[in-house]
């Protein structure tokens, strides 16, 4: 798994690391990184490196200082560099001193909207991972200008470091060169960060364990279970989905298809709904009760059961079985009406909760705000339980702290049915056996990949995305390592 780490484990482990390097070698080092990225930009956008124009948004402290040694080994590349200093006065020394003496022009605020608006690339070197809120005017200001790509130094400047978050003026990069690890704005706001280019300074001993992880192609593939010689229909997981009604019968024929193309060796729905079931899946065993379901190795409750009594009784039900059970939809809706339904479940039988923002509102009585990873790692170990986050980017949390964010592609999961879909992929990895934290994020994965490929460039219904669900899985097995 990929790590991930907050911005003060990173700032104490610089320290640990400044401690025993030579000054003033970590920040060239980062700067070379950015300079090679920055150069790279300029060829893929303007066909060359020599000849071309750079604009350095230069403030305060290292990060600026990132920005002037990145402009002075450009310069060694024949670029026209121009710096322009939001703090004169805070600008880094001997970076500013290494632009200089490479033949690099230091611009005024004042005279630099024409450099910034004719440039072929600009850098971001306004603040680092230290600075919190929105750009300030004089920036904001600056950063309209803007009309070539967009190289961030550690991060697009005006994002919250630790939480993605947008609250006013802010950059957006095409690209992101970081140092040493990754920050949580590169994977909870990818929109901003562009691509994300990691350049090791040497940090990795001095991090310890990660605070949030990201899957890889090679965890999803790894964890995605797969039938052997020995396997039968009840070895791979037996899936029950209890779904559906008269109103939302679909609700019913998304989860139960997702468990389908996922990997169980059987499904099992119980159910209103049950003929329509059949008729879309005959290789379910439908049935009208989920008393009458038989056994089973995880229970998918709630999209389209109802929140009034019944819908009630069928959640207690499943949360009785003594089996994993995926609470999505209106089962999320009656544990926040309702807590007491979460009586029926049996002690230490893992439950996952999958709510959007909205349901996750009526779940913890607040929305998410924008600090989305401490939101959800509060409800995990609130309700004892797996916590999925559903939206642009999915946030999956364990009661015991561990934290995945599976990183957007794209917004084609927007539309109505997705959720079922992805109830119906976590149910199936519950019952095939995987620990649950993990179900609900190499379930997030897939769900993504098959919205992707389903879309194909174009919007795409609930249907198509559960109909990409074996070319999604098949994708993860061709790019595992």
């Amino acid at each position: 798994m990929r790590g991930i780490w907050t911005t003060d484990h990173i700032r104490q482990a610089e320290e640990r690391l400044l401690a025993g390097t030579l000054e003033g070698a970590l920040m060239r080092r980062a700067a070379h990184g950015v300079a090679i990225q920055a150069a790279a930009m300029l060829d893929e956008h303007a066909g060359a490196v020599a000849g071309r124009s750079a604009v350095l948004l230069v403030g305060a402290g290292n990060n600026g200082g990132d920005a002037l040694w990145a402009g002075a080994f450009l310069r060694k590349r024949g670029v026209g560099v121009a710096a322009v200093l939001l703090a004169p006065e805070k600008a880094h020394t001997q970076g500013l001193a290494a632009l200089k003496r490479s033949g690099g022009r230091v611009l005024s605020v004042e005279e630099s909207p024409q450099w910034i608006a004719s440039a072929d690339l600009v850098v971001d070197g306004i603040v680092g991972i230290a600075a919190r809120g929105p750009l300030r005017p004089d920036a904001a200001a600056l950063v309209d200008h803007i009309a070539a790509p967009v190289l961030a130094v550690d991060l697009p400047s005006g994002v919250e470091p630790d939480t993605g978050a947008v609250e006013g003026p802010a950059v957006s990069a095409n690209r992101t060169v970081t140092f040493g690890a990754r920050k949580p704005v590169h994977v909870l706001n990818p929109e901003r960060c562009g691509d994300v280019v990691l350049v090791d300074i040497g940090l990795s001993g001095e991090l310890g364990e990660p605070d949030l992880f990201q899957l890889d192609v090679a965890d999803v593939a790894a964890a995605w279970p797969m039938p052997g010689p020995s396997d039968d229909k009840y070895t791979q997981g037996v899936t029950g989905v209890a779904a559906g009604s008269a109103t939302y019968p679909g609700a019913a024929v998304l989860a139960s298809g997702s468990a389908v193309h996922a990997t169980s060796g059987m499904v099992r729905y119980a159910g209103t709904s049950a003929d329509v079931v059949r008729w879309h899946w005959p290789e379910i065993v439908a049935t009208g009760s989920i008393t009458d379901a038989g056994k089973v190795q995880a229970w998918v409750a709630g999209p389209g059961i109802g929140t009034g009594r019944e819908g009630k009784d069928v959640l207690a039900a499943a949360l009785g079985k003594g089996v994993p059970v995926c609470a999505d939809a209106d089962a999320i809706t009656i544990i926040a009406h309702q807590p007491d339904v979460l009586d029926a479940r049996d002690p230490g039988t893992p439950l996952v909760l999958t709510p959007h923002d909205g349901e996750f509102a009526r779940l913890t009585g607040s929305p998410p705000g924008p600090d989305r990873v401490g939101a959800v790692r509060a409800a995990a170990d609130r309700f004892n339980a797996v916590v999925l986050l559903k939206g642009h980017c999915t946030i999956v949390a364990d009661p015991d702290g561990r934290v995945l964010v599976n990183a957007a592609r794209g917004s084609w999961l927007a539309t109505a049915g997705s959720g079922d879909v992805l109830s119906g992929l976590v149910g199936a990895l519950l019952a095939a056996g995987l620990d649950p934290w993990l179900a609900a994020g190499v379930a997030a994965d897939v769900h993504a990949r098959a919205g992707q490929l389903g879309a194909d460039g174009v919007p795409v219904s609930a249907a198509g995305v559960l109909a990409a669900i074996p070319d999604a899985v098949r994708q993860v097995r061709a790019l595992k390592p």
